[in-house]
């Protein structure tokens, strides 16, 4: 998967902010998302705290690991899914975390089958989609969109193939 991909793509959901914030849960917060644990330096501090740019990548350095890490707890064969699908599971475990997302018991089951259209629907189908219906939305779209990428990829190495046999005539 591509990493930096991944990071884009949370930045852009998460936001980046400089100080200790709340959450739109109400949880003390920093950077891109990363939500301060007791183990944080940041522990304690009132919101408002600044925090400096350094301190903000090395946390969500971090984070990307253990996300990457949950979600190879959650589906051991994470890494053969096509990418598409790991950086939506990625997302969403980064969202949630694994506790959360291992509830999406459904989900999973149809992302075990690469049923893409009914892991959309059991996405939908949770108090998640509810809580960020913006962010929910798109990575809905992106999993009821996966078959038609794979297609096109796949497309993309039947034509190369078949001018490789023709020799590019």
């Amino acid at each position: 998967m591509d990493i930096k991909k991944l990071q884009k793509e949370l930045e852009i959901d998460e936001g980046k902010v400089l100080k200790i914030y709340k959450d739109h849960l109400g949880y003390p917060t920093f950077g891109i998302g990363h939500l301060i644990l007791k183990t944080d330096p940041e522990y304690g501090k009132p919101v408002g705290t600044p925090v400096s740019e350094e301190r903000v990548t090395e946390a969500f350095n971090a984070d990307i690991i253990s996300v990457l890490n949950d979600c190879d707890t959650l589906y051991p064969d994470f890494d053969e899914k096509p990418e598409e699908v790991q950086l939506i599971i990625a997302n969403m475990m980064f969202n949630m975390g694994l506790t959360r997302l291992s509830k999406f018991k459904n989900m999973k089951k149809a992302v075990d089958k690469k049923n893409w259209q009914l892991a959309a629907d059991e996405m939908m189908d949770s108090r998640w989609y509810k809580q960020v219906t913006n962010r929910a939305d798109r990575l809905v779209q992106r999993m009821r969109n996966v078959n038609d990428t794979m297609d096109k990829v796949a497309g993309y190495f039947d034509a190369f193939n078949e001018g490789m046999e023709r020799g590019f005539e």
